[in-house]
């Protein structure tokens, strides 16, 4: 009997198709690179023809690799949708769930929902994993993940998306500021000054500018961090404003550091929607609608 591919194989290549790397496909895949690009080399074997274009800069598929990933993502998903099934007869959260959630949303909701989550679950297992958005979304859809916390909008097909609430942004700026000064802040004014942004790949930096109605041209870019806990001491020491989300101020961001004030927009919509994310047709909706609660207590609705 000829061999067959193997769901380990066809994961180890559909993640070289999401990185477009080798090093970084093991990672994701918690294996060596010489385990990973063993696995797609027999599974080339097995197919008898090459699916990887392989370089010292760059990796590419053939045009019969990608056929591969896109049918390989199918069966990746309706195995995990096989498993879920089985698993939604059973008692909720009998099983672990695997939940991504981006940088800008970890350190600010999960805390507490989680500490009132272990309260009425005790034996319930939360699988975290905190990465950005484009990272978790083909995590997702390859079935390494179960459900997603994020911040909409984000471009993305063939999930479903249930609201928290929204996340609205205020702006940050040192003491004396000129921002200060006016009455009713709105997008506008920020317009010609020196803002602090999150570098290029999280979805807050797109989010703040699309809220804010700004272009990257409309404005100065000073500096660029990873994370919000760097920006914050930068506007501190005068170096620019930024755009916080009001779950970070809530919960303590800015503790410690008197020169730093905060203004909420005159409109309301100047704001991030927070949301579960999971795939459509996942038999385990009605557990994931049931964790939103826990979620739903820390945010404003």
């Amino acid at each position: 009997m000829a061999a067959k591919p193997t769901l380990k194989q066809l994961k180890y290549l559909c993640a070289v198709a999401n990185t477009r790397h080798f090093g970084n496909a093991a990672k994701a895949c918690h294996v060596t690179q010489s385990t990973l690009s063993a696995g797609i080399q027999e599974l080339e074997t097995t197919l008898g023809i090459n699916l990887v274009e392989r370089s010292n800069k760059t990796v590419l598929l053939t045009a019969t690799g990608n056929l591969v990933v896109e049918r390989a993502q199918t069966i990746l998903t309706e195995v995990e949708e096989l498993v879920e099934e089985a698993a939604s007869t059973l008692e909720p959260f009998n099983r672990a769930v695997r939940l991504g959630v981006i940088p800008t949303i970890a350190p600010f909701l999960l805390p507490s929902a989680l500490t009132a989550l272990r309260k009425d679950y005790p034996d319930f297992q939360l699988l975290i994993r905190e990465d950005l958005s484009e990272n978790l979304i083909n995590l997702l859809n390859q079935g390494d993940l179960d459900l997603l916390l994020m911040a909409l909008p984000y471009p993305m097909s063939n999930v479903t998306v249930h609201h928290l609430f929204q996340d609205p942004f205020c702006a940050a700026y040192p003491a004396g500021h000129p921002l200060s000064k006016i009455k009713k802040l709105h997008t506008r004014d920020l317009k010609g000054h020196d803002i602090l942004l999150l570098e290029n790949g999280h979805c807050l930096r797109d989010q703040a500018l699309e809220a804010c109605k700004l272009l990257d041209q409309q404005i100065s870019l000073s500096f660029e961090a990873t994370s919000l806990h760097t920006l914050v001491p930068m506007v501190a020491n005068g170096i620019g404003i930024t755009l916080l989300p009001q779950m970070a101020i809530d919960t303590g961001i800015l503790s410690g550091l008197d020169n730093v004030e905060t203004r909420a927009f005159s409109k309301a919509d100047v704001s991030r929607s927070i949301d579960f994310v999971w795939r459509a047709k996942s038999p385990r909706a009605e557990e994931y609608r049931m964790l939103t609660r826990y979620f739903k207590k820390t945010g404003k609705s």
